[in-house]
């Protein structure tokens, strides 16, 4: 129910910019334009899917019953996109991103806390820091993802003093803002990081690569599959067992340590 309302919020803020403030004056050529504007702001292909969902249900409710005397989202088709299997970053590719963005204190300690702890990007842009913790971070419940705790390890806990050092001094709880104290956007982190792929030489990866290489990683180190679904905040383990088709031939035996990468 969150992410639905979020996604309508969204909607009504891009027509209320085009002068259109009544849902009985929406038009199929207006949710067309709001489809190609996310592609514009590097949402997937699944994400702008999953928001139309939210589009057509909220507008075939309004037809159902009689409020509109027709559905403007009926005729809106989905983005196609593929079901590809995870990209798991090389131990070489990763330690090139790090090296790529390393002077960059602010993007290093989002690709470095993204790197060991699995969160999203949407989740860490969300991020406070009240919900920073000595050895621990709090992931508050975001879209249709439940809340979460995630241990630190040396490697996230040092990037993120670093970066808290000197981080702009504003009243915003927000943990990653810019130079002006304003919060740091998905949009803005997720341009940032592909910026650093291309620097360290990485083709074809994506930010979300970074989760899956937390996942795959600790997957392969021997840790449970219940405990890494958990941390990663999957719904289902279902979802977290879909990497061990990728990495079986490189699992190690169980263990209850966290790696660091």
């Amino acid at each position: 129910m969150v992410a639905y309302g979020k996604d309508l919020d969204q909607l009504g803020t891009f027509l209320t910019d085009r002068k259109i403030t009544q849902a009985t004056t929406v038009r199929t050529e207006d949710i067309e334009a709001f489809k190609a504007d996310l592609a514009t702001k590097s949402y997937t292909p699944k994400s702008v899917s999953r928001k139309l969902n939210s589009i057509k249900t909220f507008f075939r409710y309004l037809r159902l019953n009689g409020i509109l005397a027709y559905d403007p989202a009926e005729g809106v088709a989905h983005p196609r996109y593929e079901n590809k299997p995870p990209r798991i970053l090389s131990k070489m590719e990763y330690r090139a991103l790090r090296d790529a963005c390393r002077s960059d204190t602010r993007i290093y300690a989002i690709v470095e806390l993204m790197l060991q702890t699995g969160i999203r990007i949407g989740e860490l842009a969300n991020l406070t820091t009240d919900d920073i913790k000595d050895e621990e971070i709090t992931v508050a419940q975001f879209e249709s993802h439940l809340a979460r705790t995630i241990p630190l390890n040396h490697a996230a806990r040092e990037a993120l003093t670093q970066y808290l050092s000197i981080r702009h001094k504003t009243k915003d709880k927000t943990l990653f803002v810019t130079k002006t104290g304003r919060p740091l956007l998905v949009r803005n982190i997720r341009t940032a990081i592909e910026r650093y792929f291309k620097l360290a030489g990485i083709d074809g990866a994506k930010v979300n690569d970074l989760r899956h290489t937390f996942v795959a990683h600790h997957l392969m180190a021997g840790v449970s599959p219940e405990t890494v679904s958990k941390l990663a905040g999957h719904k289902r383990l279902s979802t977290t067992e879909r990497y061990l088709d990728l990495i079986k031939d490189q699992v190690e035996g169980r263990t209850a340590r966290l790696e660091e990468l």
